[in-house]
């Protein structure tokens, strides 16, 4: 919900010659996900997940509702410097993202793979979904 990185989109979008078919929407995911599913706006062939890590599970079960099949689902920041694999850890980030990781796994309408990166930001990932069902059952 940062202005200035709105203002770096819809440049990046105008420059892309997509402004006419583009919609940049600036607020907090969990206030502006329920609005599009009230709006009834959607269903989107894309949505990427890049937000606060506790709210993941939220953000993924409001993906699913603007979703079709064949939508892709893509989620920054999911494997946490590897700490999403040690169990003993309660920060809130690796909570959250250990909790969206099960949600991907579990979720019989997604096929799902999470894909690690090592470099000079650290020890990353990101997870890609598929929607491979009708997401609305």
């Amino acid at each position: 919900a940062d202005p200035k990185h709105a203002k770096v989109a819809k440049t990046n979008i105008a420059r892309a010659g997509l402004a006419k078919k583009v919609e940049l929407r600036l607020g907090k995911a969990q206030e502006t996900l329920p609005r599009l599913v009230r709006e009834k706006t959607g269903p989107f062939d894309l949505i990427f997940i890049d937000a606060d890590k506790p709210g993941y599970p939220s953000y993924l079960k409001w993906s699913l509702k603007l979703s079709h099949p064949g939508t892709l689902i893509i989620a920054d920041n999911v494997v946490q410097d590897g700490k999403v694999t040690d169990r003993s850890n309660r920060e809130p980030n690796v909570q959250g993202i250990r909790k969206f990781n099960k949600l991907l796994a579990d979720d019989a309408r997604l096929s799902a793979t999470a894909i690690q990166m090592v470099g000079n930001k650290g020890w990353d990932g990101f997870a890609v979904a598929l929607v491979t069902t009708n997401p609305k059952i």
